[in-house]
């Protein structure tokens, strides 16, 4: 059967759809010998496909839950020299990838993967997937600042989604607010510039929910592989989401 070219890359985990386009659109990709840099070019399984030179392979697919640790970077390798996810993985054959990113001080749930179709599902602007963090603040946050959040406020000249909040400790004498907070959507560094937004400092963020699943028991660096039927939810749950405006 055959299928586009930049949906064969992504099914043999060289990269997601979106990255597999660049590769091709750069020159780097080869059909039986030949470059290719045109979109829309159909394989099949007789086909000879090369990334970089490299023959591709198709992987199993392999997807899993880990506690990202504070202070770890969510790449496959840092110019800095600071920890990787990945180092929470040794002793794992496949080459895997965070689905998104979470920041160097930011712990929690973290999807990572081989299937770089399923990454881009996962990340596309148009899903909304819920993403639930337990959020620690020095500052206060009002009731009345709570319903901002929840119907929306406007950061980087846009306005968020309207998100669900649940203020769970508020102390005024020790200038802290404990919250949890579900976003519908991912932007860059979302929960840190909501709170700037009033004038607060996050001082921990844990992501501790995505789409329906939980972090359950595992500790800061444990991961376990998700179930087949759990990718099948996540999968339903993008694909079966609309806008929530």
């Amino acid at each position: 059967m055959e299928e586009r070219l930049q949906k064969a890359i992504a099914k043999a985990g060289i990269a997601s759809r979106r990255k597999a386009e660049e590769l091709i659109q750069s020159g780097k990709v080869k059909v039986n010998g030949k470059v290719v840099t045109e979109m829309g070019v159909k394989v099949s399984d007789t086909d000879e496909i090369t990334v970089n030179n490299k023959p591709i392979r198709t992987e199993n697919k392999v997807y899993y839950l880990l506690n990202k640790p504070r202070r770890t970077i969510c790449s496959a390798s840092d110019e800095k020299g600071r920890e990787t996810v990945l180092s929470c993985f040794e002793g794992i054959n496949e080459r895997i990838y965070p689905v998104g990113r979470l920041d160097y001080d930011t712990s929690g749930l973290l999807i990572l993967t081989n299937d770089g179709e399923f990454a881009n599902l996962m990340m596309h602007p148009r899903y909304h997937l819920p993403k639930t963090y337990h959020v620690t603040v020095s500052g206060v946050i009002s009731d009345d600042m709570a319903r901002l959040l929840s119907n929306g406020i406007e950061i980087d000249g846009k306005k968020t989604l309207p998100a669900d909040v649940a203020i769970l400790e508020r102390s005024v004498n020790r200038n802290r607010t404990v919250l949890d907070i579900t976003i519908y959507e991912g932007r860059n560094r979302q929960i840190r510039k909501m709170m700037e937004y009033f004038h607060t400092e996050v001082t921990r963020l844990e992501r501790t929910g995505y789409g329906f699943l939980d972090l359950g028991h595992l500790r800061q660096g444990e991961f376990r592989r998700l179930r087949m039927f759990e990718v099948r939810r996540l999968k339903e749950m993008v694909t079966h989401s609309s806008d929530k405006a």
